[in-house]
C-alpha cells in the first residue's frame, strides 16, 4: 500500500466533514436519518470518492442504502458548490460494517469465555 500524502488525507478529511453536514442540513429524508459517514478513500487520480457509511438501526440499512444511492447526484453537486470545486469526484457509497463486526467479534469472545469457564468446573 502507497504512501498517502498529507494534502489527500486532509481533502478526503474535508469531504467527509461537508457529506456528513450535508446529510444532517439539507437532506430530509428520514431514511437517513441515522446514517454517519465513515469514512472516505479518493483514488489517485481523485475522480472517484469511495464514501463508507454506517446505521446505527441495522434493521433499516436496506432503506437507508436505497436513499443514498438515490440522493448521490445531489451529494455531489452540494459538494461542489460547497467545496467549490471545478472537478468534484463521482461518489461511491460502501455500506461499512465496522461496528457489527466488533460486535460480533466481542460477543464471539464472551461466548468462549463463559464456554471455558463452565468447562474448568
Amino acid at each position: 500500500m502507497g504512501k498517502v500524502s498529507f494534502s489527500k488525507q486532509k481533502f478526503e478529511e474535508k469531504i467527509l466533514n461537508e457529506l456528513n453536514f450535508l446529510l444532517r442540513t439539507r437532506i430530509t429524508d428520514p431514511r437517513v436519518q441515522n446514517v454517519s459517514l465513515t469514512k472516505v478513500m479518493l483514488n489517485k487520480d481523485y475522480s472517484i470518492a469511495t464514501v463508507s457509511w454506517d446505521t446505527f438501526n441495522v434493521s433499516t440499512r436496506g432503506d437507508s442504502k436505497s436513499a443514498i444511492t438515490k440522493m448521490t447526484g445531489k451529494l455531489r453537486t452540494e459538494l461542489s458548490k460547497t467545496l467549490k470545486l471545478r472537478h468534484t469526484p463521482e461518489l461511491k457509497f460502501i455500506y461499512d460494517s465496522q461496528f457489527e463486526d466488533a460486535n460480533h467479534i466481542t460477543n464471539l469472545l464472551k461466548s468462549d469465555a463463559s464456554f471455558t469457564n463452565e468447562s474448568d468446573d
